[in-house]
């Protein structure tokens, strides 16, 4: 049997697709680097930060729901979401470089510059990301075009992954020096810059096509109503609350575990070995200089080690994370994006938890199974938010009603709430185990350094798991709701 096809240029899906670079230099960075840049370069207490992280996260739940209505009621020339992607890149990338910039105060008043900081950099994401994420939805009706779409977007993520993973923390040496809260405040800038520029590239050449029956009354208690007895979107909201929950815990937990528990001695050996230790750059070739400009060559004292070597694995499973991703339209359209999704959940929960039991020394078997990681995650990655514009569809098939930006929203708020718990989670468990910053650690804080990066960060994928179980839109249900939502919007768009 065909079914309705809708399909988009490679313009479209490329430019669009840079919208979710801009996203992750700064999404990236909050996994990765932001409690140990206010914990060890700012200088605030990691208890602080876990307070903070759960605080805004409450604020979060009452403005993420507003921007979705918001946008949904927004009409424009250019559409609803696209506005809100062109209107918040200057302000995204300004507050960007802010936050990652240390200000010459004493330590009450950076703890309130964190604060207002990082309160309206969420602030602003929410109200870029949400009606972004919902152009997933709209751009087009045809569910595996929308996967491609959600493909192509996440390469494109992956690319600033790669960068923000793999060449932070070089940069900020090499920009900084000693002084680390210069090179963070660089660095950010740069990113910041970018961003900017994705963005409006992102909002000028991406095109919304799905509206909502132009009979629908808006009704926000109607929304409301319409998405909590949806059950697929409530087991996709429980979905994405565990995943970044997960991500937001292992990513922080991972540069910990690198700083503290890996042996230097080994991770030194295993540089040496990729030839970026003991360099002369002056007499190498113009490649060694170029990896020296972006700080990978390890200097003589090796005091950089760790910011070389954890860049490395961080680099070398993104690279496996963009296979994955291009993988994923493939295995969708042979097994379905649940099948595909729920397999990829598992092997992630189960590769994370193995990590415990790699020896402080084992830089091999911990590169193996950091590139094991991404090959499970990997195509996990654009099936999320493929399957949240399915669960648009869902919910405007049983109801008549369609709300994408409110849909989307929802999800955003579980995103940003997982990451605010793992950011709240990794905080107090650092502080429970004894964690001190800058200094040597105790045999318990070494343990939960590698609880924390391990077995607790692989806990809410694996009820990930347990809730898709629950989902019910299978690849059948999902084309023939494509199909009827097709003649549906051609009998309005008639009329």
């Amino acid at each position: 049997m065909s079914h309705v096809s809708q399909r988009l240029s490679f313009r479209e899906k490329a430019g669009y697709s840079l919208g979710d670079a801009a996203t992750n230099f700064f999404f990236q960075a909050m996994i990765m680097y932001q409690t140990t840049f206010y914990t060890d370069v700012m200088g605030v207490s990691a208890a602080a930060i876990g307070v903070l992280f759960l605080l805004v996260r409450l604020l979060d739940g009452v403005f993420d729901p507003v921007m979705g209505i918001v946008a949904d009621r927004t009409n424009t020339r250019m559409g609803k979401f696209r506005p809100w992607v062109l209107w918040m890149a200057l302000p995204f990338g300004l507050i960007l470089w802010l936050a990652y910039t240390v200000p010459s105060f004493g330590g009450t008043g950076k703890l309130i510059y964190v604060c207002v900081t990082y309160t309206l950099l969420m602030m602003v994401y929410s109200a870029s990301n949400t009606p972004y994420s919902a152009l997933n939805g709209v751009m087009t009706g045809d569910v595996s075009e929308r996967t491609s779409l959600a493909q192509y977007r996440f390469v494109a993520a992956m690319a600033a992954t790669l960068v923000v993973q793999g060449m932070t923390l070089p940069l900020v040496d090499k920009f900084g020096g000693a002084d680390k809260g210069h090179g963070y405040s660089v660095t950010f800038g740069i990113f910041g810059i970018l961003a900017v520029v994705f963005f409006i590239v992102a909002a000028i050449v991406s095109k919304e096509r799905i509206k909502p029956d132009p009979k629908q009354q808006t009704s926000v208690s109607q929304d409301i109503k319409d998405v909590f007895h949806c059950r697929p979107w409530v087991v996709m909201f429980v979905i994405t609350l565990c995943i970044f929950t997960t991500l937001a815990v292992r990513g922080s937990g991972m540069y910990y575990y690198f700083s503290y528990y890996v042996d230097k001695g080994a991770l030194l050996e295993f540089v040496k070995r990729l030839g970026l230790g003991n360099v002369d750059v002056a007499q190498s070739g113009w490649w060694v200089g170029l990896l020296d400009s972006f700080g990978f060559i390890m200097n003589k004292e090796a005091s950089n080690v760790t910011s070389v070597g954890f860049s490395i694995f961080n680099m070398a499973g993104n690279l496996v994370t963009i296979v994955g991703v291009l993988m994923s339209k493939a295995l969708a359209e042979r097994f379905g994006k649940r099948t595909v999704f729920t397999a990829g959940v598992l092997g992630t929960a189960i590769v994370t938890a193995a990590i415990y039991f790699v020896p402080a020394n084992g830089i091999l078997t911990l590169l193996l199974l950091g590139l094991l990681w991404p090959a499970f995650y990997g195509p996990t990655i654009p099936l999320l938010w493929a399957m949240i514009a399915d669960v648009a569809d869902y919910s405007e098939w049983k109801t008549g009603r369609r709300a994408t930006g409110f849909v989307y929203a929802g999800v955003v708020f579980a995103l940003k709430a997982g990451l605010g718990f793992g950011g709240a989670i990794i905080g107090g468990l650092l502080t429970y185990y004894g964690y001190v910053a800058n200094a040597v650690q105790t045999p318990a804080a070494l343990e939960g350094i590698r609880l924390n990066a391990t077995v607790w960060a692989s806990v809410p994928f694996f009820l990930s798991v347990v809730a898709l179980c629950f989902y019910p839109i299978s690849k059948k249900l999902n084309l023939d709701i494509q199909d009827e939502l097709a003649e549906r919007r051609k009998k309005f768009n008639e009329a």
